[in-house]
């Protein structure tokens, strides 16, 4: 067949159908791609340009630089790293004179009309290139403002630039100068040093000498008495035989040390020597300090020891973090804050800097990371795993998620802490879409179903109560997407959206046995029908646009796909002689019967179902592979003998046409926007190789051809 690689190439030509061989390769292929990293941890300083709740940068030069007179200029300077040649997209308010760079070239320049109006955003694109990209901006004042509201125009994307400094390289953010004449033009380079630059640049990231003579709790904390604080590094011994291992301590008041929880030592103050005990291996050293109203702090030295930051934190050289102040009476858990998950008494960890903070961030791409396409993909690789009998493969998918509900306070925490974007949980923590939310959720509660989870419950309630009590509704109840930080999507009503809520609501009815849930799910499918059901071909419309009143007309496979896949999982748990069963039955009839006339000659359904010039789309045809065989197994479909036939025809042609010997899928649509037309989908919403929308669905479907070879069989 080979439309998108040789025949010679594909997992058919070494393995047949097998579909067993075919999901394990799938699921080998993605976890040996995609391994498991913990987060990823930068020093923050939450001051100058800092990102806000839509993800975009703010800042006003104004209460930064109140002494500044018309004309003054300041040059901001950042980098960002691109896997590959790209493009990004901008949305930039500007208050006054605003000119943007990237890599020397001018991507933005503001003028009169978007000064005057700079309530309205103007979107810009820019590409960048592969490797670091060099960004620039010069602000200038005038009486209408200083300053801009710039960054990502996809709400909620959790784009941030680094300090392009040597001093400072790994912190999130700016650098800018201080104010300059508006002839000033900058000699500026990516990992230049500071002290190279002929100007003053800000955040302030030094302590200033008469702060450097006080204790270095003194001047991140201050002097209240009764308070104490907590430092925390590692230390190596390397020495397997001689393991006695004397340490200096050097401190201004009351002060203990733990060495892996133990106390090994206190003091009253002074500099004073001490031994311990410790073979060969790595070590937490915590040292307490209690203040007394006076100037407080310590230093610990050891000549054996290599000192490492505990969470290796990029931005800066201090191998100590710290975390205060708490009260005397309050019990230090150092566990919980070792782990780096948690907000110890409404503190976290900072740095020995000026306002300069510990902050983590989700940098792997596919593990750890809360989004729906992960939950579509670890859905489809937990099963595998099961069916494989793969314990491996199962730690994966639990590390996963476990890392994302172990995480999860502390994201709503720092959300609230630093004016609303965080580096983790972008998208849970700034809620306003089913897309937030309901796919992965999905997917948590049946990882926790199968395998059990830590924790479950809290995350699972505060989606079933985004989704349930907030997650925007029309009269009738049904979801539509009325107000999100992605304008674009204002105002419309997804076939996507089926899988968005309902295998969640089914599974939430699962976990609290609360059948309302249920029942808010089944009643979904006849809202959906009601304004996207396309009755001249029995298939789903794409969207229903609210602004003009009309669903869009153009069957995108994959939002069709959903439909069928999210009402299959609904009938399965619905409970016996519900209401709703027989209506629901009878729709996924019409729906099936729709796409079975739509399957092309080889065996796959399309990118826009009834336009066969359009690619054939891996994860709709998976899609209806998994519900075909289902309404078969579970005796929802008439005449099941045709749709046997479509299923084999459907396996047979994934096996050939989208995947490969190396288990890489091919032909699955990227994220979508949506048109009145489908040559947006035939020709600027294309396919991505291994895309997570479909590499789960591919192995969910060959889950389903396996369980329906059982079901012939007997």
């Amino acid at each position: 067949m080979g439309y998108y690689f040789d025949d010679s190439q594909s997992i058919n030509s070494y393995e047949g159908t097998d579909p067993k061989a075919i999901i394990s390769s799938l699921a080998y292929r993605y976890v040996g791609q995609n391994l498991k990293h913990g987060l990823y941890y930068r020093a923050y300083t939450n001051n100058g340009i800092v990102r806000t709740t839509d993800y975009r940068y703010l800042v006003d030069f104004n209460k930064i630089f109140p002494e500044s007179k018309d004309k003054d200029c300041v040059w901001a300077f950042a980098k960002t790293f691109s896997a590959g040649d790209s493009s990004y997209g901008f949305d930039i308010n500007c208050f006054g004179p605003m000119v943007m760079y990237v890599n020397g070239e001018v991507v933005y320049k503001s003028d009169i009309f978007k000064e005057r109006y700079s309530e309205t955003a103007t979107r810009v694109f820019f590409n960048v290139k592969k490797g670091w990209n060099d960004i620039r901006i010069r602000f200038q004042k005038t009486k209408a403002g200083f300053g801009a509201h710039f960054g990502t125009w996809i709400g909620k994307w959790d784009f941030y630039t680094l300090m392009p400094t040597k001093e400072r390289d790994g912190q999130e953010g700016f650098v800018f100068t201080e104010l300059v004449e508006d002839t000033y033009e900058p000699e500026f380079e990516l990992g230049m040093s500071e002290s190279d630059f002929d100007k003053k640049l800000y955040p302030i990231k030094d302590w200033s000498d008469e702060e450097l003579k006080q204790g270095q709790f003194t001047r991140m904390y201050g002097t209240t008495a009764g308070r104490y604080a907590v430092g925390y590094t590692k230390a190596f011994f390397n020495d397997i035989k001689d393991t006695n291992h004397k340490f200096t301590l050097d401190t201004k008041g009351e002060t203990y040390v733990y060495i892996n929880k133990k106390e090994v030592f206190s003091s009253k103050g002074g500099k004073e020597t001490f031994e311990v005990d410790l073979p060969f291996g790595t070590y937490n050293v915590f040292v307490k300090c209690v203040c007394d109203g006076n100037d407080w702090g310590f230093s610990l030295s050891s000549e054996n020891a290599k000192w490492e930051n505990p969470a290796r934190v990029d931005g800066t050289d201090d191998v100590w973090m710290y975390m205060g102040t708490f009260d005397a009476g309050f019990e230090f858990p150092f566990d919980d804050a070792a782990d780096m998950n948690h907000v110890v008494d409404n503190s976290y960890w900072r740095i020995d800097a000026p306002d300069t903070f510990v902050r983590p961030y989700n940098e792997t791409e596919y593990f750890g990371h809360w989004n729906y396409p992960l939950g579509v993909t670890l859905y489809g690789l937990l099963h595998t795993a099961l069916l494989i009998g793969s314990e491996d493969l199962i730690q994966y998918i639990k590390d996963h998620v476990q890392q994302c509900i172990d995480s999860f306070d502390y994201a709503l925490w720092d959300k609230e802490q630093y004016g609303g974007a965080t580096g983790i949980h972008n998208l849970l923590t700034s809620i306003d879409s089913l897309d937030d939310c309901g796919s992965f959720a999905s997917m948590m509660l049946e990882v926790n179903k199968c395998v059990g989870l830590k924790d479950v419950k809290k995350v699972a309630d505060y989606v079933g109560d985004y989704i349930f009590n907030h997650q925007a509704r029309l009269e009738d109840g049904t979801f539509f997407r009325k107000e999100m930080m992605h304008h674009f999507h204002n105002q419309t009503m997804w076939a996507d959206d089926l899988y968005m809520s309902v295998p969640f609501l089914v599974r939430y009815y699962q976990f609290t046995g609360d059948q309302k849930y249920i029942d808010d799910a089944a009643n979904q499918f006849f809202g959906f029908k009601k304004r996207l059901f396309m009755p001249e071909e029995n298939i789903m419309s794409h969207v229903y646009d609210f602004k003009y009143d009309t669903k869009t007309n153009v069957p995108w496979g994959r939002g069709n796909g959903w439909v069928v896949f999210s009402m299959t999982e609904l009938l399965e748990a619905l409970p016996e002689n519900h209401p709703k069963e027989k209506e629901l039955v009878e729709f996924l009839n019409t729906l099936c019967e729709g796409y079975l006339k739509l399957q092309d000659e080889d065996g796959m359904w399309h990118q826009v179902l009834n336009d066969w010039e359009s690619y054939p789309e891996t994860s709709c045809t998976s899609m209806f592979i998994y519900a075909f065989s289902r309404g078969i197994r579970f005796g929802w479909l008439k005449n099941p003998e045709k749709y046997v036939k479509a299923i084999y025809k459907a396996w047979e042609a994934i096996s050939k046409i989208s995947v490969d010997h190396a288990g890489n899928v091919y032909g699955v649509c990227r994220g979508s926007e949506f048109s009145f037309i489908p040559d947006y989908y035939k020709y600027e919403l294309s396919w991505r190789l291994n895309d997570t929308h479909g590499t789960g669905i591919v192995m969910l479907a060959g889950i389903e051809v396996i369980r329906l070879n059982k079901f012939l069989a007997e």
